[in-house]
């Protein structure tokens, strides 16, 4: 998935099409919704998005007018298009190619197959920004790269700050039956993440990762939770299903607040970006089974795949109302067992090499209060 928070136009003149297309991409997109071709462009008289993904059969204006138009506007022209459409005759596509369309999606949509369409356009679009950045360089921008550094880490440190002291009396003792929990998967997460960088696993992914970033943004990874009952949160019993189902709703809810937050700057930064991708996936399974978008597999930013073993070996060595904790062993055997349907089977290694810092930290911090 993309570093930065690309921008995305969805059109589509069925509102239900336009909400599933959102909710399946607002975890890692600023996603900006339009009913007909006519509000797109309004929209592109405020800003200009980084893809656009286009409805063909539409009232007034169909997709190929409308990107008869956009291609005719040099303002425009250059936005990369991807049709979606029920069509699925080759003569369709052919003509939506021939107008520039990059790509072609069919209705209903493949949560899965839609992000990987628009994470292969958005790659071409970032190697054509860096070209251009490149060009710039050499063309005598060289001193202006300073200023820039320090200027982006200022932000990058102000943000946090603003952001943790913003929402960290939400977060902290706000679910009483998990205390410490935060500080002890913080922890989980710095040893996987310690063991990664020594055996070279995703090494690529993470050399830019800055570690004390990550684990700073894994704190807020039930934020949602703020809007959940005390009644729900904090019940001294298992749950109905009726009531996991409303837990469940925490996980949009943190999106929600740090998509608040992202609106409101005038830059993204990897903090948030971080947090966005483990408030959004850390209850994803690798297998596609888990929620709120049944992501799988690589889908499922590598934020959240840690954050998914950290997050449930806690909850397995720990008291709840409606369980005992389990052994650190049994919990080993646990996530062992569940390679490959919840976990990332490339993790599960990471995991057993440092199980035994594991269960060091489950027993010196079970009494840590967040």
């Amino acid at each position: 998935m993309d570093s930065e928070r690309s921008k995305i136009i969805l059109v589509d003149d069925i509102k239900a099409n336009l909400d599933q297309g959102r909710n399946m991409l607002k975890t890692f997109y600023e996603v900006y919704p339009a009913i007909s071709a006519a509000k797109l462009f309004e929209l592109l008289d405020n800003f200009l998005p980084d893809l656009i993904l286009l409805d063909i059969e539409m009232p007034e204006m169909n997709g190929y007018e409308a990107i008869k138009k956009l291609k005719s506007d040099d303002r425009f022209a250059d936005i990369p298009v991807i049709f979606l459409t029920a069509k699925t005759d080759s003569e369709s596509e052919l003509k939506g190619f021939d107008l520039g369309a990059m790509d072609y999606v069919s209705k209903p949509f493949s949560a899965p197959l839609l992000l990987k369409r628009i994470e292969k356009e958005l790659l071409i679009l970032r190697q054509k920004r860096e070209l251009l950045r490149a060009k710039e360089y050499l063309e005598g921008y060289t001193d202006m790269l300073s200023a820039e550094v320090i200027k982006k880490t200022e932000e990058i440190v102000d943000l946090q700050n603003a952001v943790l002291s913003t929402v960290a009396d939400m977060v902290e003792f706000r679910d009483k039956l998990t205390g410490g929990h935060n500080y002890r998967t913080r922890l989980y997460l710095k040893a996987l993440m310690e063991e990664m960088k020594k055996e070279g696993i995703y090494g690529d992914v993470i050399a830019d990762w800055d570690q004390a970033t990550f684990l700073y943004s894994a704190q807020l990874h039930d934020v949602g939770k703020i809007a959940i009952s005390d009644l729900i949160l904090n019940k001294q019993g298992k749950l109905t299903p009726e009531e996991f189902e409303i837990i469940k709703t925490h996980v949009t809810a943190g999106i929600d607040a740090i998509e608040k937050i992202m609106s409101s700057l005038s830059s993204s930064s990897k903090f948030l970006v971080h947090t966005l991708a483990i408030v959004g996936t850390h209850h994803e399974k690798w297998d596609g089974s888990g929620y709120p978008v049944g992501l799988s597999g690589k889908n499922i930013p590598l934020e959240g795949r840690l954050m998914a073993i950290a997050d449930v070996y806690d909850a397995l060595v720990t008291d709840r109302p409606y369980k005992k904790s389990f052994t650190c062993e049994e919990a080993k055997k646990i996530i062992q067992d569940s390679s490959a349907t919840h976990f990332d089977p490339t993790l599960i290694p990471v995991f057993l090499n440092v199980e035994n810092e594991f269960a060091r930290i489950a027993k010196e911090n079970r009494d840590i209060k967040d």
